[in-house]
C-alpha cells in the first residue's frame, strides 16, 4: 500500500531499557544516554559497540512507561556483552510481522502519535487487524541530520 508497508523481521536481539513516570521526551533523552554508555563500554566486556538504527520506542496507550531499545549489530547477536548498568537488559524480539508507516521531518512524541493514529484508522479501514494496546517509535538520523530525516511508527500484525 502506498500508505504503509507490511515488513517481516526476524527474530533480533535489542538492548533496551525502561523509564518510568517520565514524558515520552524525556524517557527518550534518558534512555537514549543510558543505552550510548552501554555501547561506548559500559558493559562485563568493556567493549564498544557500533551505534545501529533504528532507536525504537516502546508506547502503551494510558501508559507512562516508555522502552526505549538500540538493534544490537549482526556481529555481537550470537552474544551481546552483558550491561553493567541494572536498569539496562538485552531482550531478544520474536519474529513478527509489522505494519510501518514512514515519515520525515522532526519527530516529536506528538507527530509520533499523530501518525499512530493515521496508521490504525487506516488499518482498521482495510479490515488488518493488529495489536492496538501499543505501538513502537523508529528513528533513524541522529539529532545533527537536519534533512532527508527517517522516521516510523510501527503496529504489530495479529
Amino acid at each position: 500500500a502506498k500508505d504503509y508497508e507490511l515488513r517481516q523481521y526476524e527474530t533480533a536481539k535489542w538492548v533496551s531499557t525502561v523509564i518510568r513516570g517520565e514524558t515520552q521526551k524525556e524517557a527518550m533523552r534518558q534512555g537514549f544516554w543510558k543505552l550510548f554508555h552501554y555501547i561506548q563500554g559500559k558493559n562485563e566486556k568493556e567493549m564498544k559497540i557500533d551505534m545501529t538504527v533504528p532507536v525504537t520506542c516502546l508506547v502503551k496507550s494510558g501508559c507512562t512507561d516508555f522502552k526505549i531499545s538500540f538493534f544490537v549489530p549482526f556481529e555481537h547477536q550470537d552474544s551481546p556483552p552483558q550491561p553493567t548498568d541494572s536498569e539496562v537488559f538485552i531482550e531478544e524480539r520474536k519474529a513478527a510481522a509489522i505494519f510501518v508507516r514512514s515519515f520525515g521531518g522532526f519527530a516529536s512524541p506528538e507527530k509520533y502519535a499523530e501518525e499512530a493514529e493515521v496508521l490504525a484508522r487506516i488499518l482498521r479501514n482495510r479490515g488488518q487487524p493488529f495489536h492496538e494496546d501499543f505501538f513502537y517509535t523508529a528513528g533513524y538520523d541522529s539529532p545533527f541530520k537536519l534533512f532527508n530525516r527517517h522516521n516510523e511508527v510501527w503496529y504489530f500484525k495479529k
